[in-house]
Parts: C-alpha cells; structure tokens; sequence
C-alpha cells in the first residue's frame, strides 16, 4: 500500500495537472463527450456488475453516450465531474428509447429523431424538410448531412449564427449546451455549479468546444476546407475571425458564471488523422495557433480554470505550438497514431502538458482482448504516463459499443492494482 498522503479528487487531478506526484493515478470516465462510454457499452456494463436498476441515459445524442451514474463513478473511483450533468436530472427530463443493441435506454426529452421504413433515424431542421443528421441501421451514431457553405463563403456573415444552429453538433447538443437557449440559464449553470462543487470532492469540467478548424469542417464539408486551407486562407482567416468572436462572446459568460468554481475547461478540435496532422505546422501557426492563443489567455486572465484540448490523431508535430498557444492538457492521446507512442510523448512533452488520455487502447485491445490482456497493457501504460504526475488516466477516445463490460472491469481493476503498490 502507498504511504502517499491521502489526497481528495479534486486535489489529486490539480496535482497532476501541476506535475505533482499524486497520491493515486486519477481516473476519467465521461467528464468530457471523448472520454466517456457508448450507451450499449454503459448497458452491458451495469448489467454485467448487477446494476440494473439504473438507467442508461444518452447525454450526447450524437455520439450515442452515456452519462455513467455518481454510483458507478464512485465504484471504479472517478476523479472528475462534468457540470453538464446538473442539468436533465429529473425522470421527467428523459423519454423511453431502444439502443441499436435492442436494450432499453433514454433520450433527453428534447431530442425527436424520426425512423425511416429502412429503420434508419434521421433529424430535419425546423421546416420539417432539410434533414440535418442521419444514423443508418445497425449504427451507433449520428453522422452530419447538412453543411451550409459547401458551395462556398458567403458574402455575409450575417446569418453564421443561424446556420451554426443548424449543424448537430450545436443544435443537438449535450448538456448543459441542450439548455442554453433557456432564461436564467447562466444563472441557473452557476447556482447548480456551485451546489455540485458544495457537495463533491470530485473535480469539475466544463465542455465549451471553441472549435475552430472543425467549425470549418462543419460549415463547408471536410474535403473543401482541407483544399481551402492552401488554397483560400485569406476566406478562411474570415471565416475563423467571425467563429473567434462568438467563442470569445461564450467565454465571456462561461467565466462570468463559473470561472471561479471549475477546475477545467475543454475545448475541441480534432487536428490529427492517424497517419499524421491535417495540415503542416506552418499551416497551424498562420491560421490557427494565434486564435488558440487568444481563447487561452482570456480563460487565464478571467477564471481559475485550466485549459484542455480534445485532438484526435497524431498530432505531435503541433504540440510544441498547442503548449505555446496555452494549451495544459491533452486528450485522448491516439497512442496508435504516427508519432504517438506513449514512450515518445513522455520524454518529449511530459514536463510541459497534462496527457488525458492513452491508458489503453480502446480499439484494438479494450474491446477484443482477454482482460489479462487488458490488465497488461493499463500497467504498462500507469508506468510510462505517470511518473512526475502530469497523467489523468482515461481510455484513447470514448468505450464503444463492442467492448465487453468483463473488460472494462478488468481496466479499472489493473489501476486499483497499480494504485495500490
């Protein structure tokens, strides 16, 4: 057993995220929309360990996620909160739904998608025509068919807010974003705030995207903005300025309400494809690192918060950038990704950023493997991330639907194991 000084959650994540050696690994499971567990998965699980009795409630309807329940967080010592979840708390809150693998679940009550005779679910926009999101048979997940700008910029920006509620990453959003068009919703994110930071030790994370490369996929289709990147940056500066000024305008009232009870706050944009970045490190510094840069300095100068960045892929050419720009905290560290290796980014950027992420692979290991399999690969990764601190350990990206609930107990376990040296 570890002779360390017994620490709280919220203690224990602030130390690593300041390379302190905590006095156990900290532990994430669904405070952030990529670090959590599909719906089919979170069913198999509280089945699995005799839980049945709670419900499975898909917070993120786009990526088909569960909000794991305080009881299961508690069981496997979940360290961190995410704020969202003190919205929607009420039965009535949620209506009945069947998950792709037959099991029942919840769908916030807001959330309408329509079946199709094919058995796919679709969702339109408010003239009941313009389908905006499409889950085909079998799938688990919501995939975007609508993208405004896909025949080009318009002269005007006059009508981005309109069309940004349009795409399903805002209009069908997790909590507490489901929320935001609601009155006294400040008010009412900082007084549940305040009663949730009141009554837990646990960390607690704010997911507020401020995307910016990914906003531009979601406007004008991913294969046009990859080509406008070289071949239009003068209409995508235009394009990230007008995005810049509304994240800016949404900090303002994040840090307004609750910039002095959060621990964290996460941003998002996916900036890696597994075989290396989306674009090339001067790319990244024309267009990007000095908008990031701007979104972190206002979240240092206005709240106690620190700054979290959800990337996919190999992104460790951009590292260097993200760390200037003010980037603290990394996830969902794609260990399988070119220039990933868990080894490599240790001894490169340990003593400058926090990695969330990377504790077992969950395509590949987590969701085919034997739990002694499992067991491995989470103590061998505990051994490379967390000496010095700086490691929050999750899985790579959210547990999906195909990993099996024995294997998910046997992750857990494996960090009991190493905590308990």
């Amino acid at each position: 057993m570890s002779n360390k000084k017994s620490m709280t959650s919220r203690e224990r994540v602030l130390a690593a995220i300041n390379h302190q050696t905590p006095d156990r690994i900290p532990v994430d499971l669904g405070a952030t929309p990529s670090s959590g567990i599909s719906a089919i998965a979170y069913s198999n699980l509280v089945n699995h360990i005799g839980n049945t009795e709670l419900p499975v409630q898909i917070y993120d309807v786009v990526q088909q996620l569960a909000q794991p329940d305080r009881t299961i967080l508690d069981r496997f010592s979940v360290d961190v909160l995410d704020i969202g979840r003190t919205f929607n708390e009420k039965p009535t809150d949620w209506e009945p739904t069947i998950l792709a693998n037959g099991a029942p679940a919840f769908y916030p009550k807001w959330f309408k998608p329509v079946k199709r005779e094919d058995g796919s679910y679709v969702t339109f926009d408010d003239d009941g025509e313009t389908m905006l999101s499409r889950m085909p048979v079998g799938a688990t997940f919501f995939d975007q068919t609508y993208f405004p700008y896909v025949d080009g910029y318009p002269d005007s920006y006059e009508n981005l807010d309109a069309e940004m509620g349009r795409i399903m990453w805002a209009r069908d959003a997790h909590s507490p974003w489901d929320h935001a068009g609601e009155d006294r919703f400040w008010e009412q994110l900082r007084e549940r705030t305040l009663r949730l930071r009141e009554t837990t030790d646990k960390a607690l994370l704010v997911v507020c995207g401020c995307n910016l490369f990914e906003w531009g996929t979601f406007l004008r289709r991913m294969d046009n903005f990859l080509m406008d990147l070289l071949c239009d940056p003068a209409n995508v500066e235009r394009l990230l300025d007008e995005l810049l000024k509304r994240h800016l305008a949404t900090l303002e009232k994040v840090c307004n309400a609750v910039g002095d009870l959060v621990d964290i706050i996460r941003f998002g944009d996916d900036l890696g494809m597994t075989s290396g970045p989306f674009m090339d490190a001067d790319t990244y510094r024309l267009l990007f690192k000095p908008r990031h840069k701007i979104l972190c300095d206002y979240v240092k100068e206005h709240s106690q918060m620190h700054t979290f960045i959800h990337s996919c892929g190999s992104i460790s050419s951009l590292m260097p950038d993200l760390i200037e720009a003010g980037i603290e905290i990394f996830n969902p560290i794609q260990t399988n990704a070119w220039q990933m290796e868990p080894e490599f980014l240790k001894k490169e950027f340990g003593k400058d950023c926090t990695f969330w992420g990377g504790g077992i692979e969950t395509a590949g290991v987590l969701n085919v493997e034997t739990p002694e399999k499992v067991r491995e690969q989470v103590l061998e990764r505990l051994e490379t991330f967390s000496n010095g601190g700086g490691f929050v350990f999750n899985t790579v990206h959210n547990i999906l639907p195909d990993v099996p609930p024995q294997n998910i107990v046997a992750m857990f376990d494996a960090i009991q194991e190493f905590n308990n040296r």
